[in-house]
């Protein structure tokens, strides 16, 4: 640390006053405009407490539940950030700390996990944490019936149990050195266990850094700060008032007229506009999301892989990133894994598929056609542009004698009627932080999430094989093999990864590096933001 860096800690931390901070400032050299400068940035980056916090989220609908295991989007995934907690969860340096377990360790063959519970901890209704409440929010995930979002990641679980009165032992199926990661998965947060067994999924009540006042699925959730919060420099706000939006110009709108401080999913193509309004801050962060259009590989005529690879074909990828992205993000290649996962494939190992309409004319024929209609189901739900990608996707695939009708969909219920019942639809990932949690939730064979219905045997024996392999380089090497077995027989175009695009007041504080796993500081920002 320098000095100058450890002047502006002291001020934030209380240690030296305004005028201390000034006279170290200008004995370092600065000249007074720039210590002043210094001074107001180092007073932002200090939480203070109180305000209500007004946030337009999208990825809502009249369907949401509060049921953990049945969270689709971003609307909900927020608002139960902010009213229950993880055993782990990522940071804003996008590493793995404990939240409500202080510590973990595994068996040499990493199949048997053991975590520790923080002590002290209590719900909303005053109950205080207990293993019971972990073993029962897990087991709420489990077996043949749950239909949950987890059910990939859950089923690599054997057993879960209690060890005394702190610890909680989850005996998994094969080894899996990841699953530390996994259980900061957002379906896995803890709820309250009930009398009888199961766990009051229903009711909101967490252990969270806020509760809930009023919850209007798909509208608007009020909640208002726990007073008696386990953490101590968290959930600054005195309430979030967090609102369903999903017209894109309706939430720029109502930030620029102040009505509310914060949106998600800017539009990239007004990002550098609102970028130039003073009172106005555009935030992206880079990190795994990606766009995709997934087809049901269990219906024709998207059960040819010759079809899917001509459909991979026929799209501009590049073009897209122009004109859908305005540049906030990077070409997608059919696979899930993104620049923050440490064994994404080089483009050595698996090059860049381009737009090439002769290509996708020959697969065509392959699969003994001249020529395919199809229709795709979209909105902006999905992702934002995502109806723009489909009609530039309907220009490029006619040049391969691709016909793609694109059928408008209502934002509303998207999640619910469209996505995984249509035949073909977009879709979107925030990704995940370690390459099994993304193929075992999305990719592997029977999980709720597979959004293809896809199929592979061979990728199915590398998923369980990578779990338990210790050899780094080894363990790169299944999982380019995956990465290449979804690029080349999966059932989803991939074709861009997308920046979170966030935007922000003015007045509104946050730390100087965000978490990147997903939108809006890792979906942490009503507990790491504040006024200033």
């Amino acid at each position: 640390m320098t000095p100058l860096d450890k002047l502006k800690a002291d001020l934030r931390a209380g240690r030296v006053s305004r005028r201390r901070f000034m006279e170290g400032a200008l004995a370092l050299g600065l000249a007074v405009p720039a210590a002043e400068g210094l001074m107001a940035q180092a007073k932002a980056a200090t939480p203070q407490t109180g305000g209500t916090f007004r946030q337009a989220l999208t990825g809502g609908s009249s369907s949401d539940s509060m049921n953990p295991a049945t969270i689709l989007d971003s609307y909900m995934i927020n608002v139960s950030s902010q009213l229950r907690n993880n055993l782990t969860e990522i940071g804003p340096d996008n590493l793995l700390r404990g939240e409500l377990a202080t510590e973990w360790e595994a068996t040499p063959d990493a199949a048997t996990w053991t975590f520790k519970l923080r002590d002290g901890v209590e719900f909303h209704n005053g109950k205080s944490l207990t293993t019971e409440d972990v073993v029962q929010s897990f087991r709420h995930h489990m077996g043949p019936d749950a239909a949950s979002g987890a059910a990939g990641i859950v089923a690599q679980i054997e057993e879960v149990k209690a060890d005394g009165p702190d610890r909680v032992v989850f005996v998994l199926k094969g080894g899996n050195a990841d699953f530390p990661y996994l259980v900061s998965a957002y379906h896995l947060a803890i709820c309250p266990a009930v009398d009888g067994g199961g766990i009051d999924a229903n009711s909101g009540v967490g252990t969270g850094g806020y509760i809930v006042e009023s919850y209007e699925p798909g509208g608007r959730t009020l909640v208002r700060r726990n007073p008696n919060y386990w953490k101590a420099d968290a959930a600054f706000f005195d309430s979030i008032e967090n609102l369903f939006i999903a017209d894109p110009t309706a939430r720029t709108n109502a930030l620029r007229s102040g009505e509310v401080d914060c949106i998600t999913n800017l539009d990239p193509s007004v990002a550098g506009l609102m970028g130039r309004d003073p009172n106005i801050r555009v935030v992206p962060t880079y990190g795994n999301k990606h766009g995709t259009l997934p087809m049901n590989t269990t219906l024709a005529p998207f059960d040819n892989n010759d079809v899917r690879l001509a459909l991979k074909y026929a799209i501009d990828r590049k073009d897209a990133l122009d004109k859908i992205a305005f540049g906030y993000g990077e070409l997608g290649n059919d696979h899930p894994i993104g620049p923050a996962n440490i064994f994404r494939a080089t483009e050595d190992e698996i090059p860049q598929r381009e737009f090439d309409p002769d290509r996708a004319r020959y697969h065509l024929r392959q699969a003994g056609l001249e020529n395919l209609s199809v229709d795709i189901h979209l909105a902006d739900s999905a992702f934002t542009g995502a109806i723009n990608l489909g009609q530039l996707f309907a220009e490029t695939a006619r040049t391969a004698g691709i016909n793609i009708r694109v059928v408008r969909e209502p934002d509303d219920g998207y999640w619910s009627d469209v996505w995984l019942v249509k035949p073909w639809v977009a879709s979107y990932w925030g990704g995940r932080p370690t390459e099994d949690w993304m193929f075992s939730q999305v990719y592997s064979s029977g999980a709720d999430w597979n959004e293809a219905r896809w199929e592979n045997e061979r990728f199915n024996q590398l998923l369980v094989e990578a779990r338990v392999e210790l050899d780094q380089a080894r363990r790169r090497e299944l999982y380019v093999e995956m990465q290449r077995l979804v690029r080349d027989d999966g059932g989803s175009v991939i074709p861009l990864f997308l920046a979170f695009t966030q935007a922000v007041t003015t007045n509104v504080g946050m730390p100087e590096v965000l978490a990147s796993n997903w939108e809006l500081d890792g979906h942490k920002n009503g507990e790491r933001w504040w006024f200033v």
